[in-house]
C-alpha cells in the first residue's frame, strides 16, 4: 500500500507499512504462537486476512487549522497538524465527504479547537459508513453546547450535499485532555442507528456503541465463531462484553437460550434491535458489568463467549469461570497478551483451536479467537 504521508514522514501510524504483507502475517502468527507456547494447542488454523487498503469503515479525525481552512487528521506532540483526508486506509468515498465537511465547517462557523490555546469548539469528527447501504453516520465532538444550535441550523445544506448522511449527532467533550468523546450525546437527526449486515445478520451502529472498523474481516470472525459453536450443538450460552451482539446473534439459533451482557446501554439497544429483527425469542440483552453479572449467577450455561476490551477478562472472572465450569469457553480477543494470561489462569481448560484474524494491517495488532474445552476430571 502506498501512502504519501508515510513516505513524507508525516504519519507513521502504520508502523509496519514497509514490511511485506505476507511477512506481517507471519510475524503476527509467530507472536501468537510464542504467547501460547506453554499450552498445547490441538489445532492451529490458517490466519484470516482481507484487503491491505481501504478496509476501514470509520474515520476518527482530529480537527485543527482554522474555520476557513480546517484540517482533518492528527496532531503530533509538538502541535504540528497532519491532514489525513486522503488516507488510503479509508474507502475512496470518504475523500469527497471530507471535502464537503470542510466547506460546512466554514458555513457553520465551527472554530477548530486549538490545543495549545485551549480555545475553539470543534475537536473531532467521527465518520462511519455502512458497507451494506453506503449510508453514513457523522458525529461532531464539541467542547461545549455553545455552537449546537448554530450547527443545527446549517444542517439542511449539509444533508443536501450528502444525501447518504442518515445519522448525525453532537458529542460534548469539555475536558482538555486527549479523550475522544464525552458522555453527553445530542441527536441531530431522528434516525440514530446505522444498519450494517454481516453474513445476513442485521447489526446496528449507534453513536456511542463500539463496532469493528474492518467489516470484511469482522464478518469472517463472526462466521467462524458461528461455525465453531454450531459444531458443539449447545442449547444455552452467555455472550459477555457482547457489544452490539455480533457474536451471540451469529451463534444463536431459534432454540438457543442466549444472554448477552454489555456495560454500554447504546450497544445493548442495538443488540435488542437486531434480535427483534431476527425473530429470536429466547434471547435477552442487558446493560450490566459482565464480571458482576457472571459472578452473581448460579445457572451454568453450556458455553460462555467472552470478547473483552484490551485488558482481558481479569482474575475475578477467570476464577469464577473456573468454579462455574461451563463445558466450553469461546474467547475472542484484540490483545493476545492478556488473553494468554487469562487462559493460563483457566487451568481446567485445554485449547481446542486457535485462529488469528488480521483486523489491523500494517500494525502489530490483530484479533484472535480461541475455543477452550473443559478437561475431563481425572479419577
Amino acid at each position: 500500500m502506498h501512502c504519501a504521508q508515510y513516505t513524507a514522514g508525516s504519519c507513521r501510524s502504520c508502523q509496519w507499512l514497509e514490511k511485506d504483507y505476507s511477512q506481517q502475517l507471519a510475524d503476527k502468527q509467530h507472536h501468537l504462537e510464542n504467547l501460547l507456547a506453554g499450552q498445547p494447542v490441538a489445532q492451529w488454523l490458517t490466519p484470516v486476512f482481507g484487503r491491505e487498503s481501504a478496509f476501514r469503515n470509520k474515520a476518527k479525525m482530529v480537527v485543527s487549522g482554522s474555520v476557513e481552512r480546517p484540517l482533518f487528521g492528527m496532531l503530533h506532540r509538538d502541535g504540528t497538524a497532519v491532514d489525513l483526508s486522503d488516507c488510503p486506509l479509508y474507502p475512496a468515498s470518504f475523500a469527497a465527504v471530507f471535502a464537503v465537511l470542510k466547506v460546512f465547517i466554514a458555513r457553520a462557523g465551527l472554530t477548530p479547537y486549538n490545543v495549545a490555546r485551549k480555545r475553539g469548539e470543534l475537536k473531532f469528527l467521527l465518520l462511519t459508513e455502512s458497507t451494506v447501504s453506503g449510508e453514513l453516520m457523522l458525529r461532531f465532538v464539541l467542547r461545549s453546547e455553545t455552537k449546537v444550535e448554530q450547527l443545527r441550523k446549517t444542517l439542511p445544506w449539509l444533508q443536501q450535499q450528502l444525501p447518504l448522511l442518515r445519522v448525525i449527532s453532537v458529542n460534548i467533550q469539555p475536558v482538555h485532555m486527549a479523550i475522544l468523546e464525552g458522555e453527553q450525546e445530542i441527536p441531530l437527526t431522528e434516525q440514530q442507528a446505522l444498519e450494517e449486515r454481516f453474513n445476513q445478520v442485521p447489526l446496528y451502529i449507534r453513536p456511542q456503541s463500539f463496532f469493528q472498523t474492518n467489516p470484511d474481516v469482522a464478518a469472517a470472525l463472526y462466521a467462524t465463531a458461528r461455525d465453531w459453536v454450531r459444531e458443539l450443538n449447545i442449547g444455552s450460552m452467555w455472550d459477555l462484553f457482547c457489544g452490539v451482539g455480533g457474536f451471540g446473534l451469529h451463534c444463536a439459533t431459534a432454540e438457543t437460550r442466549l444472554t448477552g451482557i454489555e456495560i454500554s446501554a447504546e450497544a445493548i439497544a442495538c443488540a435488542r434491535q437486531s434480535a427483534e429483527k431476527l425473530g429470536l425469542k429466547q434471547v435477552s440483552f442487558a446493560a450490566l458489568d459482565s464480571t458482576r453479572f457472571a459472578t452473581g449467577e448460579t445457572e451454568v450455561p453450556e458455553l460462555v463467549l467472552v470478547n473483552p476490551p484490551r485488558r482481558g477478562i481479569g482474575a475475578a472472572l477467570c476464577g469464577y469461570l473456573s468454579q462455574m465450569a461451563p463445558p466450553f469457553i469461546l474467547y475472542s480477543s484484540c490483545n493476545a497478551e492478556t488473553m494468554a494470561k487469562d487462559i493460563a489462569a483457566l487451568a481446567d481448560y485445554r485449547i481446542e483451536r486457535v485462529q488469528l484474524f488480521d483486523m489491523f494491517p500494517h500494525t502489530s495488532h490483530y484479533e484472535v479467537i480461541t475455543l477452550l474445552v473443559r478437561r475431563e476430571p481425572t479419577a
